[in-house]
């Protein structure tokens, strides 16, 4: 497998700056800033999750929260228990801000980096673009061995964990997360074809916990 180039993305100083300027942003505007994907991403998540059994009082993580509103966007679905997570403190700080000004304060933001590990235990793990960068930072193989580890370690025996990527394909997740999750389901995600082949800009699957003896 192929690794990625390193890039700026996968970097705090690229992120923090980005958050400062979303958060002056918010502040003179009210513009929450830039849906990670598109909002279409985060709503195939949360309709598949709202129609497939999830209670409601789950405990769920979004991993690289950001400005947090795919967790706002949970909450009006009626999920309570809802905690988001950034190595930026820009990003916490601009999540707190617009879920304050649309009354979710409920919600739980905290500046933590998944490559140390996650303090809580969750019925679901939410990640939509920071495997990505994670796999665009200068240590790439090491860095995305800590995340699975973080992530399979936080999450209930029985949760599930769910992933959006740009770069990565279903049978290169597979592989890489094979070791430690089994896929549940995959998310369909629009398709183009071209030059007789189908594919797809983005991939989305849900992955369940492997029992490892």
């Amino acid at each position: 497998m192929d690794e990625l180039h390193s890039s700026k993305l996968g970097t705090l100083e690229f992120w923090d700056q980005r958050y400062e300027e979303e958060k002056n942003s918010f502040q003179t505007h009210g513009d929450p800033g830039e849906i990670w994907f598109g909002e279409e991403s985060a709503e195939r998540v949360i309709n598949w999750l709202s129609n497939n059994g999830i209670p409601k009082n789950s405990y769920i993580l979004d991993v690289g929260c950001g400005n947090g509103m795919f967790l706002i966007e949970l909450a009006r679905e009626g999920f309570s228990q809802l905690f988001g997570v950034d190595y930026s403190q820009g990003a916490i700080d601009l999540a707190k801000s617009i879920a304050d000004k649309q009354e979710f304060s409920s919600i739980y933001y905290s500046v933590e980096n998944i490559l140390e590990g996650l303090r809580g235990i969750y019925d679901i793990i939410h990640d939509k673009g920071t495997y990505d960068a994670i796999s665009q930072s200068e240590n790439p193989k090491q860095n995305r061995e800590l995340y699975l580890n973080s992530v399979f370690n936080s999450l209930r025996s029985d949760g599930y964990f769910i992933i959006t990527s740009c770069n990565w394909t279903q049978s290169e997740l597979d592989e890489q997360f094979s070791i430690k999750f089994n896929t549940f389901k995959v998310i369909p995600t629009p398709q183009f074809k071209f030059g007789g082949s189908v594919g797809s800009l983005i991939t989305t699957i849900v992955y369940k916990k492997k029992i490892i003896e």
